[in-house]
């Protein structure tokens, strides 16, 4: 017990609070880049652009099947041969935006498919462009169907970002590392104190998908 009370002194309390504020920061901010970029590029191999869709396509699928854990080295050590230096924090946002927004990509895809094509029909009748039938008619009632997907892919976004300690990213992560590495007392005390953190974070995501999702409804 008295190894969790001094594990949960105010410096080291503050110090987590800090990192878990940068992983706040880089979830938000991944969130929603590759929200927007998954939903143009899911978009995109919805409509089965001449080409460009096969492309779109190929780049989804590869990024997908590739570990989070290697488009972080290749960000933070690979861009630097090519004349690109990020730094580490645009560095894992850069990684995380890449590999989520192709798995909102997919999401997005699937979402739209879920619509019956008899909406899309219908909206033309009326006189809708195919793009107006897409974002007035087809998006709002795909977006419903995809937020428990979408919530769930945000979900694992937040905790993928423990993945960026390997560039000695400074998140929640890392800094409880830092200080279970000065006193190897404080390992049980601190992976208590990152699961209550990450579980917060992650429900209230889920509490705000529960009330999108009522207001949706």
């Amino acid at each position: 017990m008295q190894n969790f009370i001094d594990a949960y002194s105010w410096v080291n309390v503050r110090f987590l609070l800090q990192g878990l504020w940068i992983t706040i920061e880089i979830s938000v901010a991944s969130i929603i880049c590759s929200f927007i970029i998954g939903t143009l590029l899911g978009i995109i191999r919805y409509e089965k652009i001449h080409y460009v869709s096969a492309i779109v396509g190929f780049i989804i699928d590869l990024i997908r099947n590739l570990p989070l854990l290697l488009i972080i080295f290749f960000t933070y050590f690979g861009l630097p041969n090519i004349g690109i230096k990020p730094e580490i924090i645009p560095a894992a946002i850069m990684a995380l935006t890449i590999f989520e927004s192709a798995m909102v990509a997919e999401i997005v895809r699937s979402g739209i498919l879920s619509i019956d094509y008899g909406q899309t029909e219908g909206a033309l009748a009326n006189g809708l462009t195919k793009w107006q039938a897409l974002r007035l008619i087809v998006l709002p009632q795909a977006i419903k169907n995809m937020l428990p997907a979408l919530v769930s892919q945000f979900i694992s976004l937040v905790k993928d970002t423990s993945l960026a300690t390997i560039i000695v990213l400074p998140e929640l992560m890392y800094h409880a590392q830092i200080i279970y590495g000065q006193n190897t007392n404080y390992i049980i005390p601190m992976f208590v104190a990152l699961a209550v953190m990450y579980f917060i974070v992650c429900y209230s995501l889920s509490l705000l998908a529960r009330y999108l999702d009522h207001h949706m409804a």
